[in-house]
């Protein structure tokens, strides 16, 4: 091999590696103006921007608009900053977040990622799902479960409806949509806003954690989330092979009710929505907000 194909090469790798950001001091804008707890926090957590590859063939592009938290911290985020509980996690394969926020801003937003290997969903049924008849029956559901969710010592949930109908795009395999919901009496309602790639082996989800407020600049963020995330050849919806690859037990409106989800027991998704905003938490976190996200002391 010529020396000027060995630099080729390795440029064109070195071009498809995470980029570290620059340490959080310098990263995030807003660092100086916490106090040592919450420089602290910030320091042990690692962003990276750029080009980022995770497992089950799913590829990430997130330029420099975003930043992306591995699942190590984001479980430091949604437990240890954001105040749920440890499970709620655990299927966490990472979060990314706008570049402009960091992870204790006032304001912020992030955004959940899982896999999930549930086989190729069939989208045959998307032309004709009636959603308002979907809502009615996601309500009934939602409605069915408080009872179990106050004995588990957690608020029931309303599904107040939908704060973005559901959109299925059939050319790129792509499904999106909100939920107003409100947890006990809070008067603040939580966004549940989802997205759904739909690959040969199963789904790649993105959960925004966000308040309705806050959807206004959700919904300007979502042409740019869309282009973020990709199969890579071989995992791609086109790759499905029906003689051999596992089909889904749900379409299209079974990943909106979440109807697999519930029967599998993965209903994280619900507290990790409840985020910061201190419904579930299982101590009080009002004086380590405080602590955390003071501006810093002078002595």
């Amino acid at each position: 091999m010529s020396r000027t194909s060995l630099w080729l090469g390795l440029g064109l790798a070195l071009a498809t590696w995470p980029a570290l950001a620059e340490k959080p001091s310098d990263f995030f804008k807003s660092y100086q103006g916490y106090n040592e707890a919450g420089k602290a926090f910030l320091d042990k957590i690692d962003p990276k921007i750029g080009a980022v590859d995770l497992a089950e063939g799913v590829h990430l592009n997130l330029g420099d608009k975003f930043y992306f938290l591995d699942k190590k911290d984001t479980v430091s985020v949604l437990t240890e900053a954001w105040g749920n509980p440890p499970n709620s996690a655990s299927d966490a394969v990472g979060m990314i977040f706008p570049a402009k926020y960091d992870p204790l801003a006032e304001g912020n937003w992030g955004i959940e990622l899982r896999w999930e290997k549930i086989g190729y969903v069939d989208d045959g049924d998307a032309a004709s799902i009636d959603y308002d008849e979907l809502l009615k029956s996601m309500q009934s559901d939602t409605l069915s479960g408080n009872d179990q969710r106050v004995k588990d010592g957690y608020p029931p949930i309303t599904l107040i409806g939908w704060a973005s109908p559901p959109v299925y795009d059939a050319v790129n395999k792509r499904l999106h949509w909100a939920k107003e919901l409100k947890f006990g009496n809070d008067a603040t309602h939580t966004l549940n806003y989802d997205v759904r790639f739909l690959g040969r082996e199963g789904v790649f989800v993105m959960s925004y954690i966000a308040t309705v407020e806050q959807l206004p600049e959700i919904k300007q963020s979502l042409d740019g989330v869309l282009g973020i995330a990709d199969f890579t050849a071989g995992k791609k919806y086109s790759d499905f092979i029906p003689s051999t690859d596992t089909v889904a037990a749900v379409g299209i409106g079974g990943l909106i009710a979440g109807k697999l989800a519930a029967k599998a027991g993965l209903i994280a998704v619900a507290l990790i929505a409840l985020k910061k905003f201190g419904l579930i938490l299982l101590v009080p976190l009002a004086g380590l907000w405080r602590f955390i996200r003071g501006k810093r002391t002078t002595s």
